[in-house]
């Protein structure tokens, strides 16, 4: 007689919550398996532009990695960005040269004094594992900065494709690397905080490079995260993983490749 193990299947539910701090209703979807007892470890994901789930096959790549038990249980949130992208994402505080980005801490409040707090409520099993915030691009540059500033609520952040290139200066007006907000963020920030770090570039990117070092300036901003990062005491490869995907693009398809090596490394039997 032979047993047929099936997969587990990924409830996936849509919801909505009416945010005070970004002054409208924000969207987003719960992927999460069907075969949770009530008494396992849950881990969460929040993920940033959440629009993009089904074409980064998101549901089908969760039941795939659950099936080869490669990953423990997650509740993956799918954030839905608004026509304010632009404005809500980026570093909380400190717009870039353009203006951009003056709603991230209000965006920053919303993900910690209301989202969290909704899932708490929202899902049914405890989520009392590891939790960790990503994005793409600039949602990526978002994570990074909310889970910077927020380790009390997260324990590592991932990055595809960063950017981290967000400046106080346009290249125009006499910028040099120091313009950087991100990377100035890490310098004077007087803690070191509780976090791991999953950062990923392609080598195709973009054709950008701006110092003419023959690197484009996705690779460069990120390897100098790094660097601020190493001089704040973190580790390779204990705290810091770096992907480099040769032949990667800016584009979702690029990001739905690296995206399984990325949650094998977060909720992977061997992880963070």
């Amino acid at each position: 007689m032979y047993i047929t193990m099936s997969l587990p299947e990924i409830i996936r539910t849509r919801h909505s919550l009416k945010s005070d701090h970004l002054k409208r209703e924000v969207e987003f979807e719960i992927f999460i398996p069907d075969n949770l007892m009530g008494n396992e470890q849950l881990n969460l994901l929040l993920l940033n532009d959440g629009q993009d789930a089904d074409a980064l096959g998101l549901q089908q790549m969760l039941t795939g990695l659950y099936g080869q038990r490669r990953i423990s249980a997650v509740a993956a949130v799918a954030i839905k960005a608004s026509a304010a992208r632009l404005e809500e994402y980026g570093v909380a505080g400190v717009p870039d040269f353009g203006g951009r980005g003056g709603k991230a801490h209000a965006y920053t409040n919303f993900i910690t004094k209301e989202l969290i707090p909704c899932l708490k409520e929202t899902v049914a099993t405890p989520i009392n594992g590891k939790r960790v915030f990503a994005g793409f691009s600039l949602g990526g540059l978002s994570a990074f900065d909310i889970a910077w500033n927020n380790d009390n609520y997260f324990d590592a952040a991932g990055v595809f494709s960063g950017s981290f290139w967000w400046r106080k200066k346009d290249l125009k007006d006499g910028y040099t690397d120091n313009d950087r907000i991100m990377h100035e963020r890490i310098r004077t920030t007087s803690n070191k905080p509780g976090l791991k770090f999953w950062l990923m570039t392609g080598t195709e990117d973009e054709l950008s490079d701006r110092n003419r070092n023959l690197i484009i300036d996705s690779i460069d901003d990120t390897i100098d995260v790094i660097k601020e990062l190493l001089k704040k005491g973190y580790r390779r490869p204990d705290d810091i993983v770096y992907y480099e995907k040769v032949g990667g693009k800016h584009d979702l398809s690029t990001w739905a490749e690296a995206l399984p090596a990325f949650l094998g490394w977060a909720f992977g039997r061997k992880n963070i």
